[in-house]
């Protein structure tokens, strides 16, 4: 038996021990969490034969800035590489992760082809879409270590090119961005040019933009751009139609300065940034500084001192389906004060819906027209959505509580058939909450793999905050 395992069936509680987090949410703290660190790395790989896609084995601790830099030697990268660099394989996977493959590649469990769990029994399971474990592979998605971690993942792997070119196009209404959105996500072109990433930034209710991206093998003498220093990606978008980074640099574009919430902390004055180290401009900095605010309420505490209203924290990424993502957008517009906003089109993948299509792939479980295989977070395979992210604080008004404007956008999101990431604060019922992420088939699977209870429900982690 393993030290993890002992680990696990010695305690009456278990949590994991990371270095880093990307977490939004309250969230009780441990000293002795279990030590996983040893499951980082590419531990093997395989190549691409006629029919079977290029896979690798990864330690479930392993970040995406490592996982990129070990898989790029080979010419290859993950089939989606969710925007920050810390975020872990294993997190992005009982997490939920997203970036502008998403539009053709789904999420990053999409490319797992088999799951090595530590339940909470102590066993170590391995789990994959078609074998005894099927109910564990489905259900781990969203999960947020409360059915288990993941020691190593098999995923799918896809080829690189060394340049990524870009397309920024604006849009003045609302309604013809989501248009255009639809018809990149059926035909993967636009204007007669192949579409290989899709995002899109809302900077108010007549200024959108798309940026379209395709692999470039040659720069043809075009100088890439460099945002890693004293450029700021998100606001060329505004400037520039074109634009060419290299694939690493595409790839971090919104972790330098943590999408534009780097400005709360100075980061973007032209003074401040001249004598920010590059080496520090990254997310998990950012994201140390905010957690250091969140326990101690230094800058709350002095707004008090100022007589300025309280802050909520609103951070949140929420996936509505296309069809009423122009009617959320104009809601949010009209009711939050938050600007800029993150489109990125998402879709389940296409093998995952017509498994028989799928002559390599991992799933070749049939699904019934419209349901759902990961029930966790069910989105409907025959449905394009998109995700909104959206990240700051809003004042609490006189009259108002906190968390108000937060279950305004809990409600309007379940109104269009959407859902949202549970990274962040929740404040669902536990009524409704089972009925929007698993309910009676969470139970189920977590009766069976961790019927002591050992890591904390996910109610309990998401909204509770236990």
């Amino acid at each position: 038996m393993s030290r993890a395992q002992a680990e696990v069936r010695s305690r009456t509680q278990v949590r994991l021990a990371k270095k880093t987090s990307n977490l939004f949410r309250s969230r009780a703290r441990s000293r002795d969490g279990l030590d996983l660190s040893a499951f980082t790395g590419v531990l093997s790989r395989t190549e691409a034969t006629q029919g079977q896609p290029a896979t690798a084995t990864v330690g479930g601790l392993t970040t995406y800035e490592q996982l990129v830099d070990e898989l790029f030697v080979h010419g290859q990268m993950p089939r989606v590489v969710p925007q920050l660099r810390t975020i872990t394989l294993g997190g992005a996977v009982t997490g939920l992760g997203i970036e502008s493959t998403s539009f053709r590649d789904g999420l990053p469990h999409e490319s797992v082809t088999q799951l090595q769990v530590l339940t909470g029994t102590g066993e170590v399971i391995t789990a994959t879409p078609d074998n005894e474990h099927a109910d564990l592979f489905r259900a781990f998605p969203n999960s947020y270590g409360s059915l288990g971690y993941a020691l190593t993942l098999t995923i799918e792997t896809a080829p690189t090119s060394p340049y990524v070119a870009l397309r920024h196009l604006r849009f003045t209404h609302l309604e013809d961005a989501l248009a255009a959105i639809g018809q990149i996500m059926a035909s993967r072109t636009w204007a007669g040019t192949d579409v290989d990433f899709l995002d899109g930034v809302v900077f108010g209710p007549s200024e959108t933009y798309l940026t379209l991206g395709r692999w470039a093998a040659d720069p043809q003498g075009v100088v890439p751009s460099d945002y890693t220093g004293s450029q700021i990606y998100y606001r060329s978008i505004q400037h520039k139609r074109q634009d060419l980074l290299s694939v690493r640099d595409y790839l971090w574009r919104w972790d330098t300065d943590w999408f534009w919430c780097s400005r709360a902390f100075g980061a973007q004055v032209p003074a401040i940034r001249r004598l920010w180290p590059r080496r520090l401009l990254r997310s998990d900095v950012y994201w140390r500084i905010q957690d250091l605010e969140a326990r101690h309420g230094i800058v709350a505490g002095l707004d008090r001192l100022r007589g300025r209203p309280a802050q909520e924290r609103v951070v949140q990424d929420v996936e509505i389906p296309l069809e009423h993502t122009a009617e959320f957008l104009t809601w949010f517009l009209t009711h939050v004060p938050i600007e800029p906003l993150w489109l990125c089109p998402v879709q389940l993948r296409e093998s995952r819906q017509n498994p028989s299509k799928n002559p390599g792939g991992a799933d070749k479980t049939p699904q019934k027209i419209g349901e759902t295989p990961w029930p966790l977070y069910p989105m409907r395979p025959d449905t394009p959505y998109v995700n909104v992210g959206f990240w700051s604080a809003v004042p609490i008004h006189e009259g108002a509580t906190r968390g108000d404007v937060n279950q305004a956008i809990e409600a309007k999101v379940t109104e269009l058939g959407g859902h949202k990431g549970l990274y962040s604060e929740s404040f669902y019922d536990e009524q409704t909450f089972a009925a929007l992420y698993g309910g009676a088939t969470y139970d189920r699977v977590k009766e069976r793999y961790d019927p002591q209870g050992r890591f904390p429900r996910l109610y309990d982690k998401a909204v509770r905050a236990r």
